[in-house]
């Protein structure tokens, strides 16, 4: 009996990790993910629903399982885990095959890793994600940097799971390096920037103009009828009419005003300013995001 080989390896079956791997799988290619959490691979299982997806808790196994050079992705946090993951996977590796950070790594971090891994025979890319869950799932926008040979051997995949507009998939190879994880990092940066504007028109338009919930919706939503549209508008124009399922009104105004990152925007602003760069808008967001943490700080403030 012939021993099933997959197309494409995922490390990471959080909710990213899987719904990335479902996308790839709905285009046709066979899937295959890895996660020491046995519930998470049967969790990818019992979604797979016909799909050509299994879930494993093994490298060795997880690495026999792919066709070579092997394409295998990682979706885990940033920072000392990709370095764990990636130094878990070495001895099971032959040469030339590819390992791919989807991660929000620092862009310095990719560079490292490449020239590591290339000193061993094997191929690199650091790549961003962009899209959040639901992206990862029906369509993210890709940024993949790196040896533009490597992207060669997994650009059928990134151009068939990505995003589409007008038919043209939202992924293009951004050069050499780590340029795809400094493309996602200013990407973030200005996101950021977005992010805060969008808040401080939220609290002008509520507590100055005394806007309710379904009159915010409603401007939003004609916001993004025009030159505003976008995600976030939208997302945002939804979320004030989305009802909150554990008491009356509105999810909005349960929410607490904490908010955490991940280091992208920090990086963004370090960066600027290493290069001499003005980014006041991202600068201040960031700012912002740090202070919004300080929640028990903050209510001591206003207690007074």
């Amino acid at each position: 009996m012939t021993t099933q080989l997959y197309d494409f390896g995922m490390i990471g079956l959080g909710v990213m990790g899987r719904n990335f791997l479902l996308n790839v799988a709905d285009h046709g290619f066979s899937a295959l993910g890895l996660d020491k959490d046995d519930e998470k691979a049967k969790l990818l299982e019992q979604e797979a629903e016909g799909r050509i997806i299994k879930g494993a808790t093994e490298t060795h196994e997880f690495v026999a399982l792919l066709k070579t050079p092997r394409v295998i992705m990682l979706l885990v946090p940033a920072g000392k885990v990709v370095d764990i993951v990636i130094e878990d996977l070495l001895p099971h590796l032959d040469e030339g095959d590819l390992i791919i950070d989807g991660g929000n790594s620092f862009f310095e971090d990719t560079n490292r890793r490449e020239k590591y891994l290339n000193e061993k025979g094997l191929r690199f890319l650091g790549v961003g994600v962009s899209g959040g869950s639901k992206g990862a799932r029906f369509g993210p926008s890709i940024m993949p940097g790196g040896d533009p040979i490597a992207y060669e051997l997994v650009r059928p995949v990134f151009e068939a799971v990505a995003a589409k507009v007008a038919q043209e998939p939202c992924v293009a190879y951004l050069g050499n390096t780590s340029s795809g994880n400094y493309v996602k990092m200013v990407h973030n940066g200005i996101e950021y920037g977005l992010m805060q504007l969008i808040a401080e028109t939220y609290d002008v338009l509520k507590r100055v103009g005394g806007l309710t919930n379904r009159q915010l919706h409603t401007v939003f939503s004609n916001w993004n009828e025009g030159k505003l549209q976008s995600f976030l508008i939208e997302i945002t124009a939804q979320i004030f009419a989305y009802a909150d399922e554990f008491s009356e009104g509105e999810l909005v105004d349960a929410i607490l005003d904490k908010a955490k990152q991940k280091g992208t925007g920090k990086w963004t602003s370090q960066n600027s300013m290493d290069l001499g760069v003005a980014i006041p808008t991202v600068d201040a967001a960031v700012a912002m995001r740090g202070i919004s943490a300080l929640k028990e700080q903050r209510q001591q403030i206003e207690d007074f």
